[in-house]
This record gives C-alpha cells, sequence and structure tokens, in this order.
C-alpha cells in the first residue's frame, strides 16, 4: 500500500477520508475558549488605545475573523494528500531563509523591544517569518529522515587516511547528521541577528526531536545537547537585553517599575485569581497594569479570572490534544506522517510550556504566545494550517487503527 514512503490514495479519496474527530473537537474547543478568552483580556486596553479607535472589541473581531478564516483554512489542508509535501521539503526551507533574511532588510524589518522579530510586506499583515521557519524545518527534516536510508555513504578505498576518516565519520553517524546540523545553524544565525532567543529553542527542540524520532543515536544528544546548551548560555551572556533579562527573571523586584515589573504583574494577576478566580470580564490586572495582557501574558489573565481550576481545565485539554497527536503519529501509514505529527506536536506542546513557564516566572520573559489564546492573527492561522497537517495524516490511519 506503499511506495517510497507514500500513500496510494488518490487526492479525492485523501480528502473523502474521513478525519480523526478527537483531535478536531479538542482544537476547536481552544480556538472557542481562546477567542472568548481575548475578548475579556483585551477589551479594557482596546477602549483606552486610539490604535483601536476606542474601540473595547477591536482585538477580538480581528481575532474571531482569523479564527474564523484559519478553521476554513485548517478544514481545506486536511483535505490535502500530505505526502505531496515531502517533493517541496526544499522550497519552503528556502522560502523561510529568504522571509528571515527580509527581517534584517530597514524598512521591511519591523522593531519592538529590543528586537526586529516582525516583517511587514505591502499588502500582508505584520508576521513573525520565525514562524513559517517552525514548520518549514519540520517539512525538511520530515521528508530527509523518513527516506534517510537513502542518504548513507561509503567510502570506496578504506586503506587511505581519508577513506579510513570518511569511514569513522560514516560509522559514527556524523555524515548523516551534517546536512541537519548546517540547516539548524543556518536558521539559528539568522535568528540571533533578530534576536529571537524563544524561536531559537523551539527550532532546536523540534530538530531534535524528529532526529530522536528518527533513531539517532543517544551519544549525539548529548554531545550535541552540551554543545547547544554551552553556546546559548554564550550568546546569552554576550546579549545586553537577554543578560538584563536573566538578572530580573532571578529577582523581578530588584526594579518593581522597569524590566521586572510585567513579571510582577503576572503573578499578582496569578494570585489573586485564587482557587476559583474572580469571574469572566471580572481580572484587574488587565487594567493597563499588566503588559502584554491578551498577547504573551493571557494566561495570567486566564488564572485570575477562572481561578486554578480553570487554568488546569484548560491546561488539560492541551494535554488531551498533545497525546491525541502522538496517538495519530504512532498510528500514521508511513514514516513521513509519523515525523510531520511529532514535529507538529512537539512544537505545540513545548510552546504552551514555555509560555505557562514565562508567566509563573518560572522562565525569563521571553516574546512567546500561547497557542490559539494569544492574539494574533498571523500566528493563529499558521497555528491552524500545522493542525490541518495532522488532520491530513490522520484521514489515511488504517480503518482498523481508528477509533
Amino acid at each position: 500500500m506503499q511506495k517510497n514512503g507514500e500513500s496510494k490514495l488518490t487526492k479525492e479519496e485523501s480528502a473523502k477520508a474521513p478525519l480523526d474527530l478527537p483531535f478536531l473537537i479538542l482544537v476547536l474547543l481552544l480556538v472557542g475558549i481562546g477567542v472568548v478568552m481575548v475578548f475579556s483580556a483585551s477589551y479594557a486596553s482596546a477602549f483606552y488605545s486610539s490604535a483601536s479607535n476606542y474601540n473595547a472589541t477591536y482585538y477580538f473581531n480581528r481575532q474571531a475573523i482569523f479564527a474564523l478564516a484559519g478553521v476554513a483554512g485548517m478544514y481545506g489542508v486536511s483535505r490535502l494528500n500530505y505526502p505531496k509535501y515531502k517533493r517541496f521539503g526544499f522550497l519552503v526551507f528556502g522560502i523561510a531563509i529568504f522571509l528571515l533574511l527580509l527581517v534584517l532588510v530597514p524598512g521591511l524589518g519591523v522593531s519592538a523591544n529590543g528586537a526586529t522579530r516582525w516583517l511587514k510586506l505591502k499588502g500582508l499583515p505584520q508576521f513573525q517569518p520565525s514562524e513559517i521557519a517552525k514548520i518549514a524545518i519540520i517539512i525538511y527534516f520530515s521528508a530527509r529522515l523518513s527516506d534517510r536510508k537513502d542518504f548513507f555513504i561509503r567510502p570506496k578505498d578504506s586503506r587511505t587516511l581519508g577513506g579510513r576518516t570518511l569511514k569513522a565519520m560514516h560509522d559514527s553517524g556524523f555524515l548523516e547528521l551534517l546536512p541537519y546540523g548546517v540547516v539548524l545553524l543556518v536558521v539559528i544565525g539568522l535568528l540571533y541577528l533578530q534576536p529571537h532567543m524563544s524561536a531559537t529553542i523551539l527550532i532546536l527542540v523540534v530538530g531534535a526531536s524528529l532526529l530522536f524520532v528518527a533513531g539517532i543515536s543517544w551519544g549525539w544528544f548529548l554531545g550535541a545537547g552540551t554543545l547547544v546548551g554551552g553556546l546559548l548560555w554564550f550568546i546569552i551572556t554576550n546579549t545586553d537585553y537577554m543578560e538584563r533579562r536573566i538578572n530580573i527573571w532571578h529577582d523581578p523586584w530588584s526594579d518593581p517599575l522597569g524590566g521586572g515589573f510585567q513579571a510582577i504583574q503576572s503573578l499578582l494577576a496569578i494570585g489573586s485569581g485564587g482557587l476559583l478566580g474572580l469571574g469572566f470580564g471580572n481580572s484587574r490586572q488587565k487594567y493597563l497594569y499588566l503588559p502584554e495582557e491578551h498577547n504573551d501574558f493571557i494566561f495570567s489573565v486566564i488564572c485570575e479570572e477562572l481561578g486554578f481550576i480553570g487554568a488546569i481545565f484548560i491546561l488539560v485539554i492541551f494535554a488531551l490534544l498533545i497525546m491525541r497527536g502522538y496517538w495519530i503519529a504512532l498510528h500514521a501509514k508511513d514514516r513521513f506522517g509519523t515525523y510531520l505529527v511529532v514535529g507538529v506536536v512537539t512544537l505545540l506542546a513545548f510552546q504552551v510550556f514555555l509560555n505557562v513557564a514565562v508567566v509563573t516566572n518560572f522562565f525569563p520573559v521571553t516574546g512567546i504566545s500561547l497557542p490559539f489564546f494569544s492574539y494574533g492573527g498571523s500566528a493563529l492561522l499558521i497555528q491552524l494550517a500545522e493542525m490541518g497537517i495532522v488532520l491530513s495524516v490522520s484521514r489515511q490511519i488504517p480503518a482498523k487503527k481508528t477509533g
């Protein structure tokens, strides 16, 4: 039923096959709750902002429109025959690199809070090319790893020094890993110029997860983990804004009205929610106290209004979605489908973890959003397109394995 890792289902058969209903319901539930929470978290700042023309429902209206468009796009992507993505892995990666380079062009890149991470092109909404880079890494790595046996190189003559060296590099797996390492270094280098540490961490985690699932030796993970950890520490300690964030993270109250203000207000919001919360719409910190209350720190408002129980309920939905995603990966019809789903679901899982870690001050403050909840149209569209890829893979799971 498979040839070179591709399903023989026709385009029409793939589009008509049933998708994974539990996964779809969980996604729609999170998107629905997310849009409602954007309304609650944003109406105060929207009402007092000239950017929204003092319209209290400005952010909610835009997020709702993007959510509807994203759900439609997710369904459209789910109808595509996912093995076709393999042919475009390198092209998507090339587009991502091009967009990351455009961010560095004066007049095109948009700066905020000491970083230039956004791209504004005529006729298009502002977006972060790093979001494109994440899915590009997933598709490119999945395509190569699903055919990894085709990339083994064996030396013709092991009697010479060069031949023995090549054989040792081959036997250790270095030659196979080299293309993936080069790709990651190129992307990380461009992200460093922005700088964008959270995207760097996410891309490294996604890349490592795909290599791990493909069966790469544990030794490489230990060595690469040590090397990458040292490199990240070097970057952090030699980048002024990152070093300041680390110092503030250790003690937010050392600068309560400056760098520590956001972390302190977030902790106050979470703490004031208690067990049951203050009630939907009753957050106090969203009244211009907590910065980014409808964006990166929307989970703080969730904790304040819905309390510990409400916050845990949302995290449980995320956990169920992640587990169902990995179930789909385990039962995918081919390796390419497995790797695609593992990459997408790992990206989602780690992004949720990092966002919650940031708002609870378990991790230094960095620009990372909560999937399906944080305000941002382009990010929501891309996230739902990624969910569409998972649903596309689920359509081709053998009937006896569905349920």
